[in-house]
């Protein structure tokens, strides 16, 4: 599987700032999250994994609807903040998603994955991991850089049809931080590929649009948003193809 964590030393030095603008920060709150949500079924009883917890927002909406939750994520800070967030109400763990994680097969109801996957290369490896760990019927929920953002805006200089490693930077000057994250922009025929051959059933893909509270935050990114995605979020299953 993976090598070493490409994020982790980005997501160490980001860890406090992003934790004090999760609720807020207008691309995961207005656009991403909803949209995500959106995907879920219904959670309470079920045993969600977390896969990339951050500092424990996700983990927090499903503990309220009545999930039991176990959370993971490479950053032992953003583990600290999930803890601190959720008080003892969710288990988190740190671990790699691009190693074999420790939990016995067929363990967990859903898998949701916000904004994690594109700093790992292999998802292939991962997906069949995931698949490994959900009983069925079971779901997994996660969500990208969409492709045509990622090519066309973002890095027009390289091949659309490779896996390619590139860098975002954050620049949060009220927190007195510019960070360069490394990510994999992929087509998007590598997002779904890998989804199928681990063998999940692809029920949904939605490509969001903000929700009017991000234009209070941010007006240019809105109207950009509106008329091109940025993200990309999949509602996958564990089961047969008919029910």
């Amino acid at each position: 599987m993976e090598g070493e964590p490409i994020a982790l030393e980005a997501y160490e030095r980001l860890a406090e700032a992003y934790a004090a603008r999760i609720d807020t920060k207008a691309h995961n709150a207005f656009y991403e999250r909803p949209a995500m949500l959106s995907l879920m079924p219904p959670v309470r009883g079920k045993r969600v994994l977390d896969a990339g917890c951050g500092p424990g927002v996700y983990a927090e909406w499903l503990v309220k609807q009545g999930a039991e939750v176990v959370g993971v994520d490479i950053s032992p800070k953003m583990i600290r903040f999930a803890n601190r967030r959720l008080q003892g109400k969710a288990h988190f763990i740190q671990a790699d998603l691009g190693q074999p994680l420790c939990f016995q097969s067929a363990s967990f109801d859903i898998i949701i994955s916000a904004l994690v996957l594109d700093h790992i290369r292999d998802w292939s490896a991962v997906f069949k991991e995931f698949f490994r760990l959900l009983r069925e019927p079971g779901y997994f929920i996660f969500s990208a850089g969409h492709p045509f953002d990622e090519f066309y805006d973002h890095h027009p200089q390289g091949n659309y049809f490779d896996i390619e490693l590139v860098t975002a930077e954050f620049n949060w000057p009220e927190f007195g931080l510019v960070v360069e994250v490394p990510y994999y922009r992929r087509p998007l025929s590598a997002m779904v590929e890998p989804l199928l051959d681990a063998g999940f059933i692809l029920e949904r893909v939605l490509e969001p649009r903000p929700t009017p509270e991000f234009k209070e935050q941010d007006p240019m990114d809105y109207e950009k948003l509106m008329r091109q995605p940025g993200f990309i979020c999949f509602r996958a299953r564990k089961g047969s193809a008919v029910q």
